[in-house]
């Protein structure tokens, strides 16, 4: 990737230039010093290294990791802290595992009632409407 505007950086990370913007303020990216005689004119310039980090930040959330712990991986890569790094990837897969579990929970649950709701010999409302609002006998 040959020098970028915001825009630009933007458009071949797939996030929007408020995003970019987000994560300057975050200290996540880098706020290039803009280019042109004088302070306040000219284009911030973005390059390889900006767009190779907001791919990082956008993968690591993608990998469900918050950026504050996405900050502490950066600042853990210049310092290349493996053992802190490690300590953090096993925190973020118990906290997935913990969140599939809830999910394959709610599935089950959702299941069993839309098995009752099938039932029409039942009667009475559906026992899906019942859950939601909580009128019904089975819990979701």
């Amino acid at each position: 990737m040959k020098a970028a505007t915001i825009a630009g950086l933007a458009r071949e990370g797939g996030v929007g230039v408020e995003t970019i913007r987000y994560y300057q303020r975050r200290g996540l990216l880098e706020t290039p010093a803009r280019s042109g005689a004088g302070s306040g004119s000219g284009i911030r310039r973005y390059g390889a290294d900006d767009l190779r980090r907001l791919r990082f930040i956008r993968k690591a959330q993608a990998g469900g990791f918050t950026l504050d712990e996405i900050a502490e991986l950066l600042r853990l890569d210049a310092g290349e802290d493996r053992e802190r790094a490690h300590q953090l990837a096993t925190m973020r897969i118990a906290a997935l595992d913990a969140r599939i579990a809830d999910l394959q929970s709610a599935r089950e649950a959702l299941g069993r009632l839309a098995r009752a709701c099938a039932d029409t010999e039942g009667g009475g409302p559906c026992p899906i409407i019942a859950a939601f609002d909580g009128s019904g006998d089975q819990a979701l």
